[in-house]
């Protein structure tokens, strides 16, 4: 018989960190470029990053606890290093060049996460 081939149990994790990265940065481009105004609720942006970093850090919880054991440390060990950017984003300030360069970052290593968090895997 075959082995059995799974995907890592925290997977939709991973993807609800990715899916709010992704519209964090939608919605933070939108407003840079001018094509949304969110003046009148400018929480919005913040409860978004707070979202993101959130579900960031339940994705990253899987070292500890999801199965296969291989491949949820693999995925939440590509991940961690979005921590760094995200953490380092309030301290920066809004208005400068920084900002969108320092959350752009993050990018790489939340595509890595939730790639690894798809994988199968055929280790026990």
């Amino acid at each position: 018989m075959a082995p059995r081939r799974r995907r890592t149990d925290a997977a939709p994790l991973f993807a609800a960190a990715a899916v709010a990265y992704t519209a964090n940065v939608a919605l933070g481009t939108a407003v840079a470029t001018k094509v949304i105004d969110t003046s009148s609720y400018r929480w919005l942006h913040h409860a978004m990053y707070i979202a993101t970093c959130v579900t960031s850090a339940a994705a990253f919880s899987a070292v500890l606890w999801g199965r296969p054991r291989f491949a949820s440390r693999r995925a939440a060990l590509a991940l961690a290093p979005a921590a760094a950017p995200l953490a380092a984003i309030p301290y920066l300030g809004t208005h400068s060049r920084r900002h969108p360069i320092v959350a752009l970052a993050a990018a790489p290593f939340i595509v890595a996460g939730f790639i690894c968090s798809r994988l199968a895997t055929d280790r026990k």
